[in-house]
């Protein structure tokens, strides 16, 4: 006793429920695939960074936290507050590891701010920018 539709018959109500929820898991998936390439766009990327003004001393992060120059911590646009990152100094091989606790830099070509402490120890005080690299901590 198979079921059969005729031209112009409804649909089961059971049809809609499964289709609602088939586009719903389809729009689930496709926003999880948007992310992870996100994720893996921020894993290694290229740019200029920069270091914090000594204005910014006290100032509250977009994550809550007091900034102080002399931690290692950093401004990123997309990472997610509390991942840690490895920054490279692509034009003199020194490293550095810092934790992403604010937003920014908010200019062109810029792909990190740093706190002082961390762009002392990339040697970039004098100059004030460097060519880097960011590598995610797992």
């Amino acid at each position: 006793m198979g079921y059969s539709m005729k031209a112009g018959q409804a649909r089961p109500r059971g049809f809609r429920l499964v289709s609602i929820c088939l586009a719903a898991l389809w729009l689930t998936s496709a926003a999880g695939a948007v992310q992870a390439s996100q994720s893996s766009a921020d894993a290694h990327q290229r740019g200029i960074a920069s270091y914090y003004s000594d204005r910014f001393q006290g100032r509250t992060t977009a994550s809550g936290d007091a900034f102080d120059q002399q931690e290692l911590t950093a401004a990123h646009r997309s990472l997610p507050f509390g991942t840690r990152v490895l920054v490279t100094r692509r034009d003199n091989g020194r490293q550095v590891e810092v934790l992403i606790n604010d937003r920014g830099p908010f200019v062109d070509g810029r792909v990190i701010d740093l706190s002082k402490r961390a762009a002392r120890a990339l040697g970039m005080l004098h100059r004030g920018t460097a060519p880097v690299q960011l590598s995610l901590v797992r």
